[in-house]
């Protein structure tokens, strides 16, 4: 092994800057750096909102099961209302279908109706949930949900203040225009990226988040050409999300896709994965030039064929 030292590497670095073998570093405008910030700490509130969902599904598993027959979804506002007001079947037994109705109107501004507040005094009074220490249950639920009021609170402060930054940013009402691109992939992809117009080119971007192609080798193995995943792992997400989210909901996105999967016989995650270079290419260029998003530029082969 070759030998190693501090005058060595001294002289290493100074041949390659000599040789023109670096990048100088890309500052990072203050709104970008406010973007990513906010996406770390919306993330780590979602967190706590989800942990307090699913505390809240476990506590009705225990205590009252077949509010699940009423209520499908159990953090809807009805059911929450429900557990706030009525939260055992011991409360609800001893209920007419207008007392629970009254309650749920000083909560809700429509309430759930009178089929469900009957349907679930009937299933209140053959409950099979836990009818022990129901004063310490009530107890747990009261923070449960107190923990769901905050989380869900600081979320839509956060969520806010991502839409304020936004407007700080040209491109960003350009790129929010298009059909299918939320605030919160866009400022998920800014933040993590940076300001897109110093990218040259959309497969800078890609590289950026590690989902430019690589191939794996050793010596004289050659392996497949994979997704090289050495980049922000964040901003691969952000990229895929957004990514979706087009396919689904903008004509432009589908219409690519499916001729991906018909016409092409790709499968179908080979094609999300190729409409994120094409996602990557029009963020870039739309930063670059200040233009709006033109359908038209977007389908040039497809309209040809």
């Amino acid at each position: 092994m070759p030998s190693k030292s501090v005058r060595k590497d001294a002289l290493v670095i100074a041949d390659m800057v000599k040789n023109g073998y670096y990048s100088e570093t890309r500052t990072t405008p203050e709104a970008f750096e406010d973007l990513r910030v906010l996406l770390s700490n919306r993330d780590f509130v979602v967190k706590r909102l989800v942990s307090a969902k699913n505390q809240i599904h476990r506590w009705v598993d225990v205590v009252f099961p077949e509010l699940r027959h009423v209520f499908k979804d159990i953090t809807c506002i009805g059911s929450i209302a429900t557990l706030r007001l009525f939260p055992t079947p011991a409360e609800l037994s001893k209920l007419q279908p207008q007392n629970l109705i009254q309650g749920w109107k000083t909560i809700m501004k429509r309430h759930c109706g009178a089929r469900k507040a009957k349907a679930l005094i009937e299933l209140a009074n053959h409950s099979v949930g836990s009818q022990s220490a129901a004063h310490y249950y009530k107890f747990h639920l009261k923070q449960l949900l107190a923990e769901y009021d905050l989380a869900y609170e600081q979320l839509e402060v956060v969520e806010k203040e991502i839409s304020t930054v936004l407007e700080r940013i040209p491109f960003a009402k350009s790129i929010l225009a298009i059909k299918g691109i939320s605030v919160i992939s866009l400022a998920g992809i800014l933040g993590e990226a940076g300001d897109l117009s110093g990218f040259v080119h959309g497969n800078a971007l890609l590289r950026h988040a590690g989902l430019n192609l690589a191939e794996a080798s050793s010596g004289k193995w050659t392996g497949q050409m994979k997704i090289s995943k050495r980049g922000r792992s964040r901003l691969r997400r952000f990229l895929f999300m957004a990514t979706m989210s087009l396919v689904m909901n903008n004509s432009e996105f589908q219409a690519m896709h499916a001729y991906n999967v018909q016409c092409k016989k790709m499968k179908k995650m080979r094609s999300i994965m190729k409409l994120c270079g094409k996602l990557a290419r029009i963020l870039v260029g739309m930063a670059r030039s200040g233009q709006a998003y033109m359908p038209q530029k977007t389908l040039p082969l497809l309209q040809a064929a």
